[in-house]
């Protein structure tokens, strides 16, 4: 049976990774894969850590792309590789741009679809945008749902997803976090040294990363000035921001929390850079989703800065807390977990539901028992 396994962003490929690892140990699986390279150089890094060629790379990233000129390349591009491949199934991942496009694309193709991290809902479609109608319309087209909790195979279920379509896997991020931290062991690179020189083992480490569309203006404004009340205010926290390249991320940023002894804005990190610098942390405040399912396996309390998840199993379990935008909401809760040391030790314990390592595994031996 032939694969074609299909992203274009940092955060699908590290999540794919260990899903093109484990098709190509299947003697009854052909695998190709295609990259939009819808974050080029992000995408690259990931690529490179993992040892993944792929084998048709539609080099789309360009500066100040929109969403209608993205989707439009993604879908004429596609065409010809679709044609070229002839794949049984192409498989898609999560809720970008490349996920619904290419999804769609193989749609009109008559190839079958395999969404991996399928039936993740907050059920509004501004938050998250678009991620949240990319999902969603992906799983309208999907045949097969790798669902990755119990929770996101419930919200398939109730939208009339018959049962035998899918399959709760595990997070296959769980998979690339526990083979970045054993190749860490052994490895170390420029980032990683130059974090050593950063980073002060007398003070809490908090890590911060935003980017988020709904965040940007009044959002920022207000996540910024949170950071700088908690730096001032605590001088044994020291707070490292790898600041996204986006302007309306950068402006804010840099303008309110530049010049403050205790915050470190720095560059985006690769990902084994930023796995490492997770796992130094004391706490996270975040507005991705990824980490959100990393952070729990690492022990980490995290600060979700949304008013909404489509990860509420980590909420439910008690290692992650949403705070959204509330300057008020994000230094009194951030106060409690570096003052209260049994609020810290009940998120850092509290179980992981994002999997034991082994999603790949599970699709491939899903993939593996298909007769077309």
């Amino acid at each position: 049976m032939k694969i074609l396994i299909l992203f274009g962003t940092r955060p699908e490929a590290i999540k794919m990774a260990p899903v093109v690892q484990a098709l190509n140990q299947s003697s009854r699986l052909k695998v190709k894969i295609c990259v939009t390279a819808q974050h080029r150089e992000m995408l690259d890094q990931v690529l490179d850590f993992f040892d993944i060629k792929p084998d048709y790379d539609l080099n789309l990233m360009k500066p100040n792309q929109n969403l209608y000129e993205l989707s439009s390349k993604i879908l004429l591009q596609l065409k010809t590789v679709l044609e070229d491949y002839q794949p049984d199934y192409v498989l898609v991942h999560g809720d970008t741009t490349t996920t619904f496009v290419g999804a769609l694309a193989a749609f009109y193709n008559n190839i079958r679809i395999g969404h991996v991290e399928a039936g993740l809902r907050t059920y509004n479609k501004r938050a998250p945008f678009p991620e949240e109608i990319n999902r969603q319309l992906t799983g309208r087209l999907a045949d097969i749902h790798f669902a990755p909790t119990p929770t996101a195979k419930h919200n398939l279920l109730s939208e009339g997803i018959k049962k035998e379509q899918i399959l709760v896997t595990g997070n296959t991020v769980i998979d690339a976090l526990f083979q970045a931290l054993e190749k860490l062991k052994s490895y170390s690179d420029d980032e990683i040294e130059r974090l050593k020189k950063i980073i002060q083992p007398d003070k809490k480490l908090i890590l911060v990363t935003g980017h988020r569309r709904e965040n940007f203006g009044l959002g920022f404004e207000n996540i910024t000035a949170a950071l700088k009340k908690l730096a001032l205010d605590n001088p044994n926290v020291q707070i490292i921001y790898p600041v996204h390249l986006n302007p309306n991320v950068q402006e804010p940023v840099k303008r309110i929390l530049e010049g403050i002894d205790n915050i470190h804005l720095i560059s985006p990190l690769k990902y084994p850079a930023f796995v490492w610098l997770m796992h130094k942390s004391f706490m996270i405040i975040t507005d991705s989703g990824g980490i959100q399912e990393e952070a729990p396996a690492l022990g980490k309390p995290v600060l979700v800065m949304r008013d909404t998840t489509e990860r509420p199993e980590a909420v439910e379990a008690g290692t992650v807390a949403l705070v959204g935008t509330d300057p008020v909401k994000i230094i009194e809760k951030t106060k409690e977990i570096l003052s209260e040391d049994e609020l810290y030790v009940q998120m850092k314990k509290a179980h992981n539901p994002y999997g034991d390592g082994k999603a790949a595994e599970r699709i491939r031996r899903f993939l593996e028992k298909i007769n077309l």
